[in-house]
């Protein structure tokens, strides 16, 4: 291999955004890491001024001016982005000046800093994780024999029934109580691992859209943004099912009858979860436009019990949080009035 295409592979494959700005603060290059962190194309902003492309991050274009007047290498902590897609996180800036083509260069490295690099983060996690764990397994038992009840009742009044489009719906209520008594069955079970198999996950979200459209009514609209380059993903259909039931269905009761959903996926390079970074992960974002959720509340939203609802139960969140601990990932929360966005983070292994 020779050494230009050395220095090529090196840059497209780092786990850190690189930035090249001209004299004139011109982007002359982005490396994928910094694509996927600034939400930019480096065809479409190759040859722009920073500060249009990133018009909205003054503390950034700051660091990025007293670099320009220093001409030393430069570095500063907690400098805050907000992206377009309206995630906030705070990142490291180093500035490096360096000379190409007899021109004067500014090389920028960019490194986020995540919450989950927190170890506090990780053990929130984990007192999450366990103190779900323990919960559940108490109120399974009370759960299955109403299930059971539910099916049955259900079964028959389909052989009451003689409308097609009728037994349709009741069809869909002992799929729906099968589901759960498997899903409650394996949370009974010690140990008991995610019945693992490669599914694409656009499925189960059509899937469980179609669920709560019903619920939903038509003052909610549902948009989906869905990203086809997502392979097939290993995971648990019924856990990740039962997942997106609980967070679009606060959505929908978070809306009120009115307002949008968004159902978003993508595919992140280099992204950190709970601690450990994957070169490949999919993120499937559930994002409503409703009040939003206290910011008291926000760090204990995955706790059993708490709950921002009058008569809610506290269990949702924090069962799909434990349901995604399994699958090696990751649920996390960004909410201000008018937006609530819940970010589920899956690594992309290679499937069998």
């Amino acid at each position: 291999m020779k050494p230009d295409q050395l220095e090529h592979l090196l840059l497209e494959n780092m786990g850190t955004a690189l930035l090249l700005l001209d004299k004139k603060q011109r982007l002359q290059y982005l490396n994928p890491a910094a694509e996927m962190l600034l939400e930019k194309s480096a065809r479409r902003v190759q040859g722009r001024r920073i500060d249009l492309v990133c018009p909205k991050q003054p503390d950034m274009l700051s660091f990025l001016q007293s670099a320009k007047k220093r001409q030393q290498p430069l570095i500063k902590h907690k400098i805050p982005l907000t992206l377009p897609s309206g995630h906030n996180f705070t990142a490291t800036f180093s500035s490096t000046p360096v000379e190409i083509n007899n021109s004067a260069s500014l090389l920028i490295e960019i490194t986020r800093v995540d919450s989950e690099l927190n170890p506090e983060h990780d053990q929130k996690h984990r007192q999450q994780y366990s103190a779900t764990r323990a919960l559940i397994r108490g109120l399974a038992h009370e759960i299955k024999n109403p299930l059971g009840g539910l099916r049955g009742a259900a079964q028959l009044l389909e052989s009451e029934l003689n409308n097609p489009e009728q037994k349709e719906y009741t069809s869909i209520i002992m799929a729906e109580a099968d589901r759960l008594h498997a899903l409650i069955d394996r949370m009974l079970r010690p140990s008991q691992s995610p019945q693992k198999q490669a599914i694409n996950i656009h499925e189960i979200i059509e899937h469980v859209r179609k669920l709560i459209q019903a619920e939903a009514g038509q003052g909610i609209s549902v948009c989906r943004d869905y990203d086809p380059s997502i392979p097939n993903l290993r995971l648990d259909r019924g856990q990740i099912v039962q997942v997106l039931l609980n967070i679009m269905g606060n959505a929908v009761e978070a809306l009120a009858g009115a307002g949008e959903i968004i159902l978003r996926t993508r595919v992140l390079r280099q992204h950190i979860i709970n601690g450990e970074r994957y070169p490949l992960s999919a993120c499937l974002e559930i994002i409503d436009s409703g009040p939003g959720i206290p910011e008291n509340l926000q760090p204990q939203v995955f706790f059993p019990m708490i709950s921002g609802k009058a008569n809610g139960t506290g269990l949702g969140l924090s069962i799909a949080q434990s349901l995604i601990s399994q699958h090696d990932g990751v649920i996390n929360l960004h909410s201000r009035p008018g937006e609530t966005r819940f970010e589920i983070l899956f690594p992309i292994t290679q499937t069998p």
